[in-house]
This record gives C-alpha cells, sequence and structure tokens, in this order.
C-alpha cells in the first residue's frame, strides 16, 4: 500500500489571510519600494521594534498609494530582520485599518 500525501494547503486570500502574522501600525514615512510604520502600542511585534521598514513588494493587492498618518495593517510571513528599523521583508498584504474588520489581534 502507498500513501501519498501532498501539500494541501489553501492559498493566500484577502479572505483568510488574517490568519497570518499581523499588526497595526501608522506610516510614518513613504519610500519608492517600502514605507516605515510605527508600531502601534501593545503589538506584540513592539519586541522587536516600535519602527518597521515594511516592503512593498507584496504578494496580495491591499492599499495601493501610501500617505505619512495613514492606519494600516501589515500581514507578513513572520520573519522580521533585525535591525533599526527592523525589516518586513516577505509582506502577504498590506490593509487600511479601518478597512480591515476581520483583524483582532
Amino acid at each position: 500500500m502507498i500513501i501519498v500525501l501532498g501539500g494541501c494547503t489553501n492559498p493566500l486570500t484577502p479572505n483568510n489571510v488574517h490568519r497570518e502574522p499581523h499588526f497595526s501600525g501608522v506610516v510614518v514615512e513613504v519610500f519608492d519600494n517600502s514605507i516605515l510604520v510605527k508600531v502601534n502600542e501593545g503589538e506584540d511585534v513592539m519586541m522587536s521594534s516600535d519602527l518597521m521598514s515594511v516592503s512593498l513588494d507584496v504578494e496580495m493587492i491591499g492599499v495601493i498609494d501610501y500617505a505619512i498618518g495613514d492606519d494600516v495593517v501589515v500581514f507578513y510571513d513572520g520573519n522580521i530582520a533585525e535591525s533599526y528599523p527592523a525589516q518586513i521583508n516577505k509582506v502577504y498584504m498590506i490593509s487600511s485599518a479601518c478597512a480591515c474588520e476581520k483583524c483582532v489581534s
């Protein structure tokens, strides 16, 4: 008897991305390929850094244009590069904080 186990994982979509690591914060600077986000108080990622450089090379479409002062929720793979500001390079989606009703940490 041969049993084949395949990778049967569901692809990430805007409906299930809320299960991935995420945090909320405020955009403090906008660059061509990244945004600098000041992490909101009480977020677990504050133990890594209060500022996160977040890549705009996202896997799913989220907010397209960012401005200083925007409230955002960043969904990522859980890896944070230790530097200051800390860096998040694998971003699944960046959402407007007010549009993210499913994001209850």
